[in-house]
């Protein structure tokens, strides 16, 4: 018996190959193929089970198109339902792959139909649980991304109690924890970055597994201080339950290098997404622009960003990571790339193009400038602004960001941080976009401000 852990960085997700004899089974599927057909080969063993733990919203799965490439089944748990054919499996069905048995286990709470998968060794011994969003190393799924007309966030983390302490917990302490995400995930609050763990010492360090936790008080644990759901999942939870267009498909299209005179015609109809660093993206871009970098939370923030996941878009990346950047895009729903600019803003400049800059100073140089009437915006999330924060910043979180920025005098100065100068990029790139042209970003965010100035700092151990 063989289990592997796949760990895509950029999603913070986890994907998993098992192995018995001559039979294997992929449990939470990513977008690509590929990386699972050349694992097969590679293992020389025949795909039986597609295992899914519920309809994931930060991601898009390619079980459908896995499922025709090898002929496995797909397996949802208890109250799945989708448009492409796949088996419905009872609360505790086994299946047996080669010499080993995998049980169902229907765990509702962060989704009604979310289901962990409990694999036994060749002894029968409980050996680990493929756990999806159920519970997290350190932490459980957030309950509000399944809400329905008759279900509260209430209801929900409800049921997530029952199905955390009814069906995991008595599982014995040996038994291996394996999550569909970690630390960086919008799926939970506060995901440890390890990316398992044995259950009997997460019976020890999270707070779902405490004994002594009652119902009441896990519902105000789970629920407090939730940051509101990227935009993008309710999309994505829609494609993981229909028949999307093949990862191949995606790749034809937008696997494109592009002329400096194609890539303008086409930028008429298409969003440009440069994918550069930070202060490459300040100091030259192509107007209207939107930067992501990729050497970030890419994906995420371009699904959370992006309004419309259907439109048109360009992408500016070194060539050689322009494959990348396509396949990441992806994986989050937006399929409609185009292509990329194959001599990148040199040769867009040499053209005689127009480009526009994006002001962005040292801490120190910002605390030199500030003066009373200049708005200072916090772009990080919930927990970082709340440990500690610049006296007399505003609060808003990128997420949100698109929605909320109307509430700004363009004529005033801005000034943008985060934690270290990715997400403030964006956040000034979205501003540009707008019509804002009085905006500076503060190039290291809060970690340098912190370290490099005097400014007054709010903390949460100030307040205790």
């Amino acid at each position: 018996m063989k289990v592997e852990q796949i760990y895509t960085g950029c999603l913070s997700e986890a994907t998993y190959f098992i192995k018995s004899g001559n039979e294997g089974a992929i449990v939470d599927p990513l977008r690509e193929t590929g990386i699972y057909l050349d694992k097969i080969a590679s293992e020389n063993v025949t795909l039986k089970y597609i295992f899914i733990t519920h309809f994931h919203a930060d991601f898009v799965s390619g079980h459908v198109d896995l499922a025709d490439k090898t002929g496995a089944k797909i397996i949802f748990g208890p109250n799945a339902t989708a448009e492409f054919k796949f088996y419905l499996a009872k609360d505790e069905e086994i299946f047996v792959l080669g010499d080993v048995k995998i049980k169902t286990i229907h765990t509702p709470g962060h989704t009604l139909e979310s289901t962990c998968y409990l694999l036994y060794n060749q002894n029968q011994e409980e050996y680990c649980l493929f756990t999806g969003d159920t519970l997290f190393i350190g932490d459980v799924g957030r309950p509000d991304l399944a809400v329905k007309s008759h279900l509260s966030q209430k209801d929900l983390a409800e049921l997530l109690y029952s199905s955390i302490h009814e069906k995991i917990y008595p599982l014995r302490d040996e038994t291996i924890i394996y999550p569909a995400h970690g630390a960086g995930s919008a799926c939970g609050k506060n995901m440890s970055k390890e990316t398992y763990d044995t259950l009997g010492n997460q019976k020890k360090v999270n707070y779902a597994l405490n004994p002594e936790l009652d119902k009441s008080d896990f519902v105000k644990e789970v629920t407090n201080g939730l940051s509101t759901p990227p935009s993008y999942f309710p999309v994505n939870v829609k494609m993981n339950q229909s028949i999307n267009k093949s990862f191949e498909d995606i790749m034809k299209s937008g696997f494109n290098s592009l002329t400096v005179n194609d890539f303008k015609k086409l930028s008429q109809n298409a969003i440009v997404i440069d994918c550069r660093k930070p202060q490459d993206f300040a100091k030259a871009h192509i107007p209207g622009a939107i930067f992501i970098g990729i050497d970030g939370g890419f994906a995420p923030w371009a699904g959370s960003i992006i309004e419309n996941l259907d439109l048109n878009i360009l992408l500016v990346v070194a060539p050689q990571r322009a494959e990348e950047a396509v396949t990441r895009l992806s994986r989050v729903g937006i399929d409609n790339t185009l292509g990329f600019l194959e001599e990148g803003m040199e040769g867009w400049i040499k053209k005689g193009n127009k480009v526009e800059s994006i002001q962005s100073i040292s801490a120190d140089d910002f605390e030199k400038e500030l003066v009373s009437e200049d708005i200072i915006i916090d772009v990080r999330n919930n927990n970082e602004y709340e440990k500690n924060h610049l006296m007399g910043s505003i609060f808003l979180p990128l997420g949100e960001f698109s929605k909320n920025h109307k509430q700004y005098n363009s004529n005033k100065k801005l000034f943008i941080h985060c934690q270290g100068g990715y997400r403030s990029m964006i956040a000034c790139s979205l501003l540009k976009r707008k019509g804002f042209h009085n905006i500076i970003d503060v190039k290291g965010g809060f970690t340098a401000i912190s370290k490099n100035t005097t400014l007054e700092i709010k903390s949460e151990l100030v307040n205790n």
